[in-house]
């Protein structure tokens, strides 16, 4: 898979929901795994021709599991010529040795969430960008529709009035599948955690595969029913919360 091809769906995303600006300074959430590296690696390529000036910082957040785990993403990162920081916190010893979490997600993911905004702030980035794909929106789509009862997926851009940092999606249009391809000879990390493989959002993607068996456009047309403009769109909604949230932040304080 060519990173011009990849390039354009990317490039497609950072226009359409104005990501970027100049002076930004962008820390991409490095896991080690697939998504990850393919964002960092386009968003290199793409910044070498952008018209828009920013910096980039990769940020991985150790959890704990090996402390080697990231000697080649350390490594990558320095080839592209992208400043890398690893965050060591002791996550997994406090979720699955101390607390012995039976359900360890929800709880792992306010923690790196967490560590995370404070990373951000430390070294004063204003963008997270972070690698979920387009797969990624419908299977959270999923997960909201059968754990919720809700139609709702996350949004390609929201605004943290918490940390004053704004997260963006820059792959929300490509798919899993052409991510595997663009990043078949990167240094992906295996994912060390007892829970991979084991979540709600596995249960959606099995879910899909099983659909596909009869309908294989089936994640294509739940896609396009969530992100084209003349359906229901749900990030018309996301978008206008996020531009409220920008505006409640700006207004002036009695």
């Amino acid at each position: 898979m060519k990173t011009q091809r990849m390039l354009a769906p990317f490039r497609r995303a950072i226009n359409q929901f104005d990501m970027i600006a100049d002076g930004d300074k962008i820390a991409v959430g490095v896991s080690g795994g697939k998504d990850s590296l393919a964002l960092l690696t386009l968003f290199k390529a793409f910044q070498r021709f952008s018209d828009k000036k920013f910096e980039l910082l990769a940020i991985t957040i150790d959890l704990g599991f090996d402390e080697h785990q990231f000697d080649k993403i350390k490594d990558y990162c320095a080839s592209l010529g992208v400043d890398y920081v690893v965050e060591k916190t002791d996550i997994a010893q406090i979720i699955f040795e101390e607390r012995k979490e039976s359900s360890p997600c929800s709880l792992c993911s306010k923690m790196r969430r967490g560590a995370l905004n404070t990373t951000l702030l430390k070294y004063g980035c204003n963008k997270l960008a972070l690698g979920h794909h387009r797969d990624d929106v419908v299977e959270t789509f999923l997960l909201s529709l059968f754990y919720e009862g809700r139609l709702s997926t996350f949004a390609p851009k929201s605004y943290m009035s918490r940390t004053d940092v704004t997260l963006i999606r820059p792959l929300v249009f490509v798919a899993e599948r052409d991510i595997a391809a663009y990043t078949k000879d990167m240094p992906i990390s295996k994912n060390p955690c007892p829970a991979d493989k084991h979540t709600q959002r596995e249960k959606m993607k099995d879910l899909l595969a099983y659909l596909k068996q009869t309908n294989p456009d089936v994640s294509e047309r739940f896609a396009n029913a969530i992100m084209h403009p003349d359906r229901y769109n749900l990030w018309d909604k996301a978008m206008e919360r996020f531009d409220e949230e920008i505006a409640l932040s700006q207004k002036p304080i009695d």
